[in-house]
């Protein structure tokens, strides 16, 4: 067997597999001798069949395998010990693939067209400038996060009339288009919270409205739609097209939350005995906690405006055509050049971004080692269990836990996702020149959300 390699440009070729009757011949005979003995012919018994039948019967097919899995090797092989950084994989050239005879075998060649990694230098340095966001953690948000624990560990009291983040309880009955009640429809018994209306009409006609009061509304004004709308009138989602849009709604009881006082209790549930004794004290742990949280969120939109930085000013070259031919010919289901075309941009913004993290990784001797791995799919279980209030298990069954979780390889790529991302954040903020700005919270969301 022989490759040949010809380079069309910097980042296209077209490997040529050349193969000689004495890379198969024994291979393919071996193979029909095999055959022979397990071969099912009326006339002959097993064993006997002739060998001209059998290479006539089976010879075109063995000889098509053994062909396949001679090119397949010499390919993964030439371009493993040349070290060729290709995209993709190999795909048959799309003139003359092919040259060799089935009928009559001899020497046989294929040709295939790979595309090459593009060579770039990634323009990050510490001369590198980017804005780094915190969230301000001012009196606002720290009395928001303490009202918000305070309601979670409130208790629901009877009220006399509807407020603006009080719970009801009330009786739906379907209505025709005159307002009369439809004979045969809807009459469900449902809870709604007044916190979720958006729609702010309804939401200041209900408002004020006392336990026996009426309001007509529309379903979906007062749920968030589709399921939960039917979830609320006690009916399948698909039944929803058939259903009026106008609901007498009667008031049946008022629920309203009473905070819980800030005392001992309170704190200790919070955060353990002793651990916080005034309001004072609760307000810097809030500020403290939220400080932290935050942090991550921070990492985040540094990390996404680095790689859009990074992906506007790299310059890199994708062989377009090649990698467009590739998708069309590895997609499990059948893709149309339109659909191609239309989605191309994205996966070449994607692909650009694995090259120049590769490369960074790369020159800056960043690694996933396995011990890594583990260690941070098992903090990722035990923040989990943290989450709904466990302890986490002994080490043992953690780290068996964790070999089963990463044994999902769907599951594994997510871990490995997430923990190069770390990796990246940690470089960058290493690497680059940070200026640091305070924003309030809304003004943050409105930033997170902006790309």
């Amino acid at each position: 067997m022989n490759v040949v390699r010809e380079d069309v440009d910097a980042l296209n070729a077209v490997l040529k597999v050349e193969i000689a009757p004495s890379d198969y011949e024994g291979k393919v005979k071996e193979t029909l001798n095999k055959y022979r003995k397990t071969a099912k012919i009326p006339g002959f018994r097993p064993g006997h069949v002739p060998m001209g039948l059998v290479q006539k019967q089976y010879g075109r097919s063995v000889l098509s395998e053994e062909l396949n899995k001679l090119v397949n090797d010499s390919l993964q092989n030439y371009i493993r010990d040349n070290k060729i950084e290709i995209l993709g994989n190999p795909i048959p050239a799309k003139d003359g693939q092919f040259e060799g005879d089935f009928e009559n075998p001899s020497d046989f060649a294929f040709k295939f067209e790979i595309g090459l990694a593009p060579t770039f230098e990634v323009p990050l340095s510490a001369k590198s400038k980017f804005t780094y966001n915190k969230v301000k953690v001012d009196k606002k948000l720290i009395d928001k996060q303490i009202n918000d624990l305070r309601r979670r560990y409130g208790k629901l009291v009877s009220a006399e009339e509807v407020g603006e983040t009080d719970m009801i309880l009330a009786q739906f009955v379907e209505l025709n288009a005159d307002g009369s009640i439809k004979e045969g429809g809807i009459l469900h018994s449902s809870t709604i919270s007044m916190e979720f209306v958006e729609d702010k009409k309804v939401k200041k006609e209900l408002t004020g409205k006392k336990i026996g009061d009426k309001v007509v509304v529309n379903p979906e004004s007062v749920s968030k739609g589709g399921k939960d709308t039917a979830a609320m009138l006690g009916i399948t989602e698909d039944a929803l097209a058939a259903t009026s849009d106008k609901f007498e709604m009667k008031i049946t009881e008022i629920k309203a939350m009473e905070l819980a006082d800030l005392n001992t209790e309170l704190f200790d549930k919070l955060f353990g005995e002793g651990e916080v004794k005034s309001e004072k004290e609760l307000e810097e742990r809030i500020k403290s906690d939220l400080s932290n949280m935050f942090v991550n969120d921070s990492d985040r939109v540094l990390t996404r405006d680095v790689y859009e930085n990074l992906v506007e000013k790299t310059k890199i070259s994708l062989p377009d055509t090649f990698l467009k031919r590739w998708i069309k010919l590895s997609n499990e289901k059948e893709i149309s050049d339109e659909q191609i075309e239309k989605e191309y941009d994205g996966y070449a913004k994607g692909l650009k971004w694995q090259l120049i993290q590769g490369a960074i990784f790369k020159n800056n001797n960043i690694k996933l080692d396995n011990q890594e791995v583990m260690d941070f799919t098992k903090g990722l279980l035990v923040n989990n269990y943290a989450q709904y209030g466990m302890p986490a298990p002994e080490d043992k069954e953690l780290t068996a836990s964790a070999m089963h979780v990463l044994q999902n390889q769907e599951e594994a790529g997510r871990i490995y996702d997430m923990l190069a991302e770390q990796k990246l954040t940690t470089f960058f903020k290493e690497t680059v020149k940070l200026s640091e700005k305070e924003v309030s919270y809304d003004d943050f969301v409105k930033l997170a959300q902006a790309k």
